[in-house]
């Protein structure tokens, strides 16, 4: 099967249900032990509307993961594959279910909420690293004054915590080899970690 690329997705959505999205939920793709555990803030109406993880074809998370050392040579994933991240290490959830249009929608209570919610996973499932993609949401919902991209002192449970940029097309602050960069400092903490786990 020739392998899709970001400019061909397996289905678009039109406008009108992109718009009638709000209701839509995208779900969780997680699995027991994972090494990390992706938390983007909350789905867009796209993603949404497609019912999987940062859809949206100018999103820049997909294509900043394959180009970071967390996808094997050879291999490629997209939107419509977030389900295969368990086989990688990876899985993928959001602070706040609800879609909107914009991430600045969302309440300081809705986040607060998405962050019981999250650490109550978190301590389930028990994935080594927590990434959270957006620095602004994780200190609201956790109510942590200051920090920056990267790794942080606070865990949740037994995870390090990491905070990624946003990967937004708006986010101008980070270019895609940024964030690039950035996933592979995060692989090479979670390599480490292990390694240490087992010494």
């Amino acid at each position: 099967m020739p392998r899709r690329t970001k400019q061909e997705p397996v289905w678009k959505p039109t406008k009108e249900q992109v718009a009638a999205a709000t209701k839509n939920r995208v779900n969780d793709v997680i699995d027991y032990g994972l090494d990390v555990l992706f938390v983007g803030i909350n789905p867009g109406l796209y993603s949404a509307a497609v019912r999987h993880h940062f859809g949206r074809p100018g999103n820049r998370f997909w294509p900043a993961l394959n180009m970071s050392d967390f996808v094997p040579e050879g291999e490629e994933l997209l939107a419509f594959d977030d389900c295969r991240l368990p086989d990688f290490g990876m899985g993928i959830t959001n602070l706040c279910p609800r879609a909107s249009a914009r991430a600045d929608e969302l309440s300081k209570e809705e986040l607060e909420r998405g962050a019981c919610t999250l650490t109550r996973k978190v301590k389930k499932y028990r994935p080594r690293f927590v990434a959270f993609l957006g620095i602004t949401s994780y200190r609201t919902a956790f109510g942590i004054k200051g920090g920056k991209v990267g790794l942080q002192e606070p865990t949740i449970g037994d995870a390090v915590v990491w905070v990624l940029p946003n990967p937004s097309g708006l986010n101008a602050h980070f270019q895609l080899p940024d964030i690039a960069d950035l996933l592979n400092d995060l692989k090479r903490d979670v390599d480490r970690f292990k390694i240490a786990r087992k010494t």
